[in-house]
């Protein structure tokens, strides 16, 4: 009986809602980039909303990391080279110390910092408090046509190529017979390793992005494919378009 309970939490640890409100990480010794979707960043500190479910999508840039909230008893690595997620519902505003629970070098220990979560409308009027930047999704559309992508994954392309429309959070078919789920970790594997799952009905002609792309890049695409204008259709008025 403890075995299923505790099985139903671990499965529960490891599939954030479908709701949550995503935040991309990236760590680099010694310090947390955080970044919201209208394009808001934090170092060492990240503001969340109460009684919402918050999910990290996260990486690092150099060695193995551990995002670490022990007020929240949660924890989970951050290593290069691929994405791992983290969720989390907090439910009392207040202050949170954040730590580095993986020993990443010579500064390991001064690698911390908080999470400060406030009532959903003060977070709001924090999250557009002296933000100037482009969302996330605006600059993914601007790196999207940037890199490329446009040229074979839109409609009249010339390259056979999978169309991405409405595609993440959706299940792939793959050569292989698998099915997986077009989250962020699909969708980064495509863009670096490109022969890692290949779409069944489609030849092995993507490019390989790595070495090419930057993390923020990378993120900023995987959040345009997530935007609900680019699902339906609308292409996002980007500022950093050319």
């Amino acid at each position: 009986g403890i075995f299923f309970w505790s099985v139903r939490l671990f499965v529960g640890l490891y599939s954030p809602p479908a709701d949550a409100l995503p935040v991309f990480v990236v760590a680099k010794q010694w310090m947390w980039t955080l970044q919201h979707r209208n394009g808001r960043r934090e170092i060492n500190e990240l503001h969340v909303p109460t009684d919402t479910p918050i999910k990290l999508v996260m990486t690092s840039q150099d060695v193995i990391h551990s995002f670490f909230i022990p007020e929240l008893r949660v924890k989970q690595d951050v290593v290069p080279g691929r994405y791992t997620l983290l969720w989390f519902n907090i439910d009392k505003p207040g202050t949170y110390h954040l730590y580095c629970a993986e020993y990443c070098g010579t500064e390991h220990s001064q690698m911390g910092g908080v999470v400060t979560a406030l009532p959903p409308a003060q977070f709001s009027a924090w999250l557009q408090h002296g933000n100037a930047r482009s969302s996330l999704a605006e600059r993914g559309f601007a790196a999207y046509r940037r890199y490329g992508c446009s040229g074979c994954h839109e409609s009249g392309a010339s390259v056979h190529a999978p169309s991405l429309r409405n595609l993440f959070g959706t299940p792939v078919q793959l050569q292989d017979g698998r099915r997986v789920i077009a989250d962020e970790s699909y969708l980064r594997d495509s863009i670096l390793l490109p022969m890692k799952d290949i779409v069944a009905g489609y030849a092995t002609v993507m490019p390989n992005y790595s070495g090419q792309m930057s993390e923020d890049d990378l993120m900023a695409i995987i959040d345009y494919l997530r935007d609900e204008k680019y699902r339906t259709d609308e292409q996002p008025e980007s500022k950093d378009a050319p």
